[in-house]
């Protein structure tokens, strides 16, 4: 049997060109078809992320002070502030009877380095956020021991104290630390009453030469307010906080 070449030539063309025309068609039908089947799965990938992101966000809430793990925690504290919050040292202060939102917003202030003290910045930097409402629970729970003015600033101290001097631009401390120097605890004011009268004076002194404790608006209420304090106001003022504390719930010192 023979043929010619020139006619095997369009034969084999044309069954090649069917060939291509099929393999294209089922080509654009798998396309076409592709995207109803991957989308629900990409749908259910899109959606795992959201799921993964809010799930450790759940886990991670922070409870309120637990005053029993504070107080395992709170060991490292009392070679400076005293196993119960009172130092016995007057260069440290008493944290004993302090609010836990003050000593949590301490805590984080030097953790972010706002706040500076080279040892409390080191023991602040490994502490989460539940230690420190641990640490602060613990120390609320106990009840700071009562100091003693000298009664040579006693009557000084105490017009400041409770009356300001609103010549200078000075307000009463009581307005919000209130009368028994207790502080507020919903705004962040600490509890005065009792500290270390060394302390108390050391730390207005470094707000009056510019020291603060913070950029936001509550960390410039006391600096603007030392500022306006002469050596003698800090010194009668330190003195009488130290001596001020209650006998039933009611000041020491009256006017």
């Amino acid at each position: 049997m023979s043929f010619r070449s020139a006619g095997f030539r369009p034969t084999l063309l044309g069954s090649a060109l069917a060939l291509v025309l099929a393999l294209s068609a089922n080509a654009v039908m798998a396309q076409d078809a592709q995207p109803e089947t991957a989308a629900p799965a990409a749908a259910s990938t899109a959606a795992t992320p959201a799921s993964a992101v809010t799930a450790p966000a759940v886990a991670a809430a922070v409870k309120p002070g637990d005053a029993t793990a504070g107080q395992a925690k709170a060991a490292v504290c009392g070679a400076c502030h005293g196993m119960d919050g009172n130092s016995a040292d007057a260069q440290y202060p008493k944290l004993a009877g302090q609010s836990e939102q003050y000593i949590v917003r301490q805590l984080t202030s030097f953790k972010a380095a706002k706040r500076q003290n080279p040892i409390m910045m080191g023991m602040a930097a490994p502490l989460s956020e539940q230690d420190m409402h641990d640490l602060g629970a613990y120390f609320a729970s106990k009840t700071a021991l009562p100091g003693v003015a000298d009664q040579a600033l006693v009557e000084h101290g105490q017009t400041l104290f409770r009356q300001g001097d609103a010549t200078r631009g000075i307000p009463a401390c009581m307005a919000c630390h209130s009368i028994d120097g207790r502080g507020n605890p919903g705004a962040m004011y600490p509890q005065l009453t009792s500290q270390h009268a060394q302390y108390i004076e050391a730390t207005l002194k470094a707000w009056h030469d510019g020291t603060t404790w913070g950029d936001d608006a509550h960390s410039q209420v006391m600096p603007a307010i030392a500022k306006q304090l002469s050596a003698d106001d800090i010194a009668a003022l330190a003195s009488y906080i130290e001596g001020l504390h209650s006998a039933d719930g009611q000041p020491a010192a009256t006017p």
